[in-house]
């Protein structure tokens, strides 16, 4: 049977004769700073690149699926390879802004870049790997192996 003891963040012994357990350790005020204090509110003005894109996969008996939602990218920010059984998606992004009147000079600039990685299964046609992008979509077409795909139930005859 396991019990479940409650013990302050900064490592202090809760019956410790001396009650520090009232002060907060530096180290707990600093975790605190970072979880609390750096949220959204502060990040919320700064560009932080492009995050890991999720990914929806999804198996018919032709082929497997990628689904990747990239929302604001061309075709030519892409890049796929595959090799030794491995898929590999990557993108790396600039983008620079300058504005300019009589009064004032705007820039703005950023940059993102992300890269996912799966291993294939021997199942995957390696060759025929293909990849389109429409509507902030980019999907990705693992065509499975002729000895790999569903095949329709046979029925046998009882002699």
């Amino acid at each position: 049977m396991s019990t479940i003891v409650t013990v302050p963040k900064n490592g202090n012994n809760v019956s410790n004769s001396k009650n520090y357990a009232t002060l907060p350790s530096l180290s707990s005020w600093v975790d605190n700073f970072f979880e609390n204090g750096l949220g959204t509110e502060f990040m919320s003005n700064f560009n932080t690149g492009i995050t890991l894109p999720a990914v929806n996969i999804k198996e018919t008996a032709e082929d497997y699926i990628l689904e990747l939602a990239i929302p604001g990218m061309k075709k030519s920010d892409f890049t796929i390879d595959v090799e030794n059984k491995m898929l590999s998606i990557a993108s790396e992004t600039e983008i620079d802004n300058e504005e300019t009147s009589d009064q004032y000079t705007r820039r703005e600039f950023g940059y993102g870049a992300f890269k996912r990685t799966f291993t294939l299964p021997d199942t995957v046609e390696q060759e025929k790997v293909s990849a389109s992008y429409k509507d902030g979509i980019l999907l990705v077409n693992l065509p499975k192996r002729d000895e790999a795909k569903q095949k329709p139930a046979r029925r046998v005859e009882i002699s």
